[in-house]
């Protein structure tokens, strides 16, 4: 693979290849704004999708470029996060396989993407052109439902993220973290698996590692929750966890 110098950095070229429908069939079916359709219809859109692969700590995509592409994850881990003007990493989400990025960009052709998408472990993507996805949701309109359905998702859960950042205390912030990250399923006791690491989180959270790993010490001396290895956390009492937030 050859190497290229990017913005002062060594980064790998990517490979953008298609690989066997199959391949690229199994991406499309992870994906809830097509999994919904037929499997013809979810086979006509993987003809029109190419791979591209990435190590750890490659980009699929930097703040200022502009690309009208949708983003699959295949395999692997890749965080989108944004840089204050003051260099400061905010992370927005972590896309695991199944889910997307790249949406805002079928909408607005020329506009310039605003996030970073960084793999945090070697990834595989499935991409689909611009032009294909807008033929796609002419065809299948049900995609646009599932598409908006899926932006109002994001844009409310923005939304929320930015108000706790700016008026809760990070305390707090954890804790509504880890609440949010309890399946339904769960009892009043669960124990959880952290999505990301400790830093991703303080991160998401707008606070420092340090901090965030404070917290979770905190937490645990008020006997609210157990760390435990694998990024399993236990919570005691649901309720006396939220009650300690107030």
């Amino acid at each position: 693979m050859k190497i290229k110098q990017i913005k002062g950095k060594n980064e790998l070229t990517q490979h953008n290849q298609p690989h066997a429908l199959g391949d690229h069939s199994a991406c499309i079916r992870l994906v809830s704004i097509f999994n919904h359709l037929e499997d013809s219809s979810m086979d006509r859109i993987a003809e029109k999708a190419r791979t591209n692969h990435y190590r750890k700590g490659e980009f699929l995509f930097r703040s200022q470029e502009r690309e009208g592409a949708l983003y699959i994850v295949n395999r692997g881990k890749v965080r989108i996060y944004r840089l204050s003007d003051s260099g400061k990493e905010q992370l927005i989400r972590i896309l695991n396989p199944g889910d997307f990025t790249g949406e805002w960009t079928l909408f607005n052709p020329y506009a310039l993407h605003e996030e970073y998408a960084e793999a945090t472990r070697d990834t595989s993507v499935c991409m689909i052109q611009q032009k294909d996805i807008q033929g796609f949701l002419e065809e299948y309109p049900a995609i646009s439902l599932k598409l908006l359905a899926e932006m109002s998702q994001r844009l409310e859960h923005s939304e929320r993220q930015t108000a706790q950042v700016a008026v809760e205390h990070v305390v707090t912030r954890l804790i509504l973290f880890l609440v949010e990250n309890i399946e339904s399923e769960m009892n009043n006791s669960p124990i959880i698996t952290l999505p990301m690491a400790k830093k991703d989180i303080a991160s998401y959270l707008g606070t420092t590692p340090e901090t965030i790993s404070r917290k979770f010490a905190e937490l645990e001396e008020e006997g609210l929750i157990q760390q435990l290895p694998e990024k399993k956390i236990k919570i005691h009492d649901v309720d006396d966890l939220l009650l300690y937030s107030e």
